[in-house]
């Protein structure tokens, strides 16, 4: 079907798999702005995509309630309305462990994972629900289905988080129009593997998830008419265990 004519907020489209689907959604056809808190990690993306209209960059921190209001204006200014909003925003620390998580990391990864999601939602979807139309794409992880050593205390729990934030709220607006996607990722080959207390492999890097695997089966979920509901979606690389 193509993306023509919808438009598109990337939250977190500066790297990684908010990147991934920057590009992908812009090559769809869709009218395509992303945010982040670093504008030149944005300016880099948006310059990978030379089609007409370029894509629009918005620097700012969802975390910051305030910051996220702003975000939710400007795009709104920019793009008409939001169609379409994908939180891709997400970090992770060295040190995971219980033992020896630091308290301030654990209020850092609880606001950046959970809390910057709840912001941009809380500001966009009363448009969504004035129209009867709009579609939100939280990028979360597996790490939100099955908690994990690896992934740690922190993030496993604030990604559990945003897993209860866009199934509830998926429930409440059923008839709203508005549909919530929840996607979980495996390992994809991103800058958050450079947070991992052990350093991973080029020939590891080179076997798991693309940003452009991501990107690709997000793009096919909002091609579907409103009336299909993408409620969860997990994808790994098929040598990951999912257990």
């Amino acid at each position: 079907m193509g993306l023509a004519g919808k438009t598109t907020l990337i939250i977190g489209g500066g790297t990684g798999i908010g990147a991934g689907c920057a590009l992908a959604f812009a090559e769809a056809g869709a009218t395509v702005a992303i945010s982040g808190r670093r504008l030149d990690k944005l300016q880099a993306t948006a310059a990978k995509f030379t089609g007409n209209p370029g894509i629009q960059c918005h620097a700012g921190d969802v975390s910051v309630r305030e910051q996220a209001r702003e975000l939710i204006d400007w795009a709104t200014r920019t793009l008409g309305r939001i169609d379409i909003m994908i939180n891709c925003a997400g970090i992770n620390i060295p040190k995971r462990t219980m033992r020896d998580l630091d308290p301030a990391d654990w209020d850092k990864l609880l606001l950046v994972n959970a809390t910057g999601a709840f912001n941009a939602m809380h500001y966009v979807m009363p448009q969504m629900r004035e129209r009867q139309d709009g579609l939100i794409i939280n990028v979360s992880s597996v790490a939100g289905v099955r908690a994990s050593v690896l992934g740690g205390v922190a993030y496993s729990a604030s990604k559990f988080a945003m897993t209860a934030l866009g199934t509830t709220v998926a429930v409440e607006e059923k008839n709203s129009g508005i549909r919530i996607t929840n996607v979980y990722p495996g390992e994809v080959e991103t800058p958050i593997l450079d947070a991992r207390p052990v350093p991973v492999s080029a020939e590891h890097r080179a076997k798991i998830l693309q940003p452009e695997d991501i990107a690709s089966v997000l793009v096919a979920i909002a091609q579907l008419p409103p009336r299909a509901h993408v409620a969860e979606l997990v994808i790994k690389p098929t040598t990951q265990e999912f257990i």
